[in-house]
C-alpha cells in the first residue's frame, strides 16, 4: 500500500492511531500536488473550503467542498492537485477493519 504519510510526508501527518483507526491531517497550498497514494475506507472532515482535481489511472474528477463537511471516502488510490485559491486542510479517519462483504468495485474516486 502506498501510504500517504510515506509518499507525501510534506502534506500528511498522523495525529492519532490505535488498533481500529488512524487519523491523518492533510494540509497543502494552492498549486500543490501529491504523488499517487492509497486510502482505506475513511471519513474525511474538511477544515477549510477547497477545490481539487483527483486522478486515478485514466479517471479524473474535480471536487469542491465547503469547510465543516464530513464525507465518506471509499478505499482508493489517487493523486491530487489543489486547483483552487485556498489551502486544503482536511482530517481523514481511516478505518482499519475490513469492509463487511468485501471491497466495492469499482471504488468511487473522491469523496461521496
Amino acid at each position: 500500500m502506498a501510504d500517504p504519510v510515506t509518499t507525501n510526508p510534506d502534506h500528511y501527518r498522523v495525529v492519532f492511531e490505535n488498533e481500529r483507526v488512524r487519523v491523518l491531517e492533510y494540509l497543502d497550498h494552492p498549486g500543490a500536488q501529491t504523488t499517487p497514494h492509497q486510502h482505506p475506507d475513511s471519513v474525511m472532515v474538511t477544515l477549510s473550503s477547497f477545490r481539487r482535481q483527483l486522478y486515478a489511472g485514466d479517471a479524473e474528477v474535480e471536487v469542491e467542498i465547503p469547510a465543516g463537511s464530513a464525507r465518506w471516502l471509499d478505499a482508493q488510490e489517487h493523486s491530487g492537485h489543489n486547483i483552487g485559491d485556498t489551502d486544503t486542510h482536511v482530517v481523514f479517519v481511516e478505518l482499519k477493519e475490513p469492509r463487511p462483504g468485501g471491497v466495492v468495485h469499482p471504488p468511487r474516486l473522491g469523496p461521496s
